[in-house]
Order: C-alpha cells, then sequence, then structure tokens
C-alpha cells in the first residue's frame, strides 16, 4: 500500500471520528446543556477515548465552535440561496417567504446555542469567535439587501444595509427565543415571515399575526 494511499484512508477515519464526536456532543448538549457536560460524557456518548477526542479537538468550547460555525454556515447559506434568487429589483415579501421556508429551525440546536450564548456572555474571549460567526449571516443578508439598492427601497429608520441586516437577524433571535418556550415551530415560521417583511417593507402585504 502506497504512503498517499494510507494517508487517505487515515484522513477519511479521522474526518468519521470528528463527525461522530460533533454528532455525539450535539446530542448531550441539547439534553443535558452545554455547561453541564463533560469531555468524558461526549466520548462515552460517541464511543470513543479521550484519546479520540483530543486529536480532534483542544477542548469543549472548540468542539463547539465547530458545530456552530457548521449550522451558522448553514443558516447563512440556505439565506444566501433564497436571496439569490431574485434579480436586482428584491421582491421583499417573496424573498422572506423563501427564507423562512427553507431556515433551520431546529429547537435542539437553539437550546444548545442559547446555552453557549450565556457561556459566552461571561468569556470575552469566546464571545468575539461567537461575534465573528454571527456576523458571517449578516454580511450573507447586507450584501444582497445592497445589492437591491436602487432597485428596493429599505425603511429609513433601518439607516442603511447593514442596520437592516442587523434588524433581521434580531428579528430571528427574538422569534427562535419564542420558539424554545412555545415549541411551534410553524408558528416560529409565519411570525418570522412576518416581521421581516414589516421591517424590510412598510409591513401592508401580510395580515396581523396571531398573538
Amino acid at each position: 500500500m502506497t504512503a498517499k494511499a494510507t494517508t487517505g484512508r487515515v484522513t477519511r477515519r479521522r474526518a468519521h471520528t470528528r463527525a461522530k464526536l460533533l454528532d455525539a456532543a450535539f446530542a448531550v448538549f441539547a439534553a443535558k446543556g452545554f455547561g453541564r457536560v463533560s469531555i468524558e460524557e461526549v466520548c462515552e456518548a460517541a464511543g470513543y477515548s479521550r484519546g479520540a477526542f483530543y486529536s480532534n479537538f483542544d477542548s469543549l468550547d472548540e468542539l463547539f465552535f465547530a458545530l456552530y460555525r457548521d449550522r451558522a454556515e448553514l443558516i447563512a447559506d440556505q439565506v444566501s440561496g433564497a436571496l439569490a434568487l431574485d434579480g436586482p429589483d428584491l421582491d421583499v415579501p417573496a424573498a422572506v417567504d423563501r427564507v423562512t421556508a427553507a431556515l433551520l429551525l431546529d429547537r435542539d440546536w437553539l437550546l444548545v446555542k442559547t446555552d453557549f450564548l450565556v457561556h459566552a456572555a461571561r468569556d470575552p474571549a469566546v464571545a468575539r469567535t461567537l461575534l465573528e460567526h454571527r456576523a458571517r449571516l449578516r454580511r450573507a443578508i447586507a450584501d444582497r439587501l445592497a445589492r437591491a439598492r436602487g432597485h428596493t427601497a429599505l425603511p429609513a429608520v433601518l439607516g442603511d444595509t447593514e442596520g437592516a441586516a442587523h434588524a433581521v437577524v434580531a428579528a430571528y433571535d427574538g422569534v427562535t427565543t419564542q420558539l424554545l418556550l412555545d415549541r411551534d415551530v410553524e408558528h416560529a415560521r409565519a411570525w418570522l415571515g412576518q416581521l421581516l417583511t414589516a421591517l424590510l417593507t412598510d409591513g401592508s402585504t401580510r395580515p396581523r399575526p396571531r398573538q
């Protein structure tokens, strides 16, 4: 067997180990809470030793950031893909419908993310990294809104496209917080669509949401 073939097999095996650790960590974090989970519990759930863990991650924080990055990139891709279907003239209600239909609204993920937000709030270094990941989602939204400038007007109160992107992410945060409490995914999608349309237009194209 050549060295190249051996390296390829080791790389695939390591990628498989890493994926299993991430999947196990996600399940354990969702069930128990980020701050209540040990490395040993993640290893046990994945069926690996501590050595396997440390060959892939330096800490639970690093493992979580790998989880967060995957989910943040998925959400940014979903938003970018939904917004890319319009031409220069952004049809806001239609784009909002596509975004809210495709957007990941997974309650287990929201539980994990909320736990980690609390953790990051107490650790400035962790908070900086988390803010960098959140900024990618805002950039995807701001870039699309910027391409529509001159074709689609934004409410003046939002300022520029960066301000609009911050408002969109804030609406998403608020709706997902409510979802943690009432567990109603369909209502969350509808409510998010209504909020985003109201933010980015005069809001007159949608009926008032139920309370």
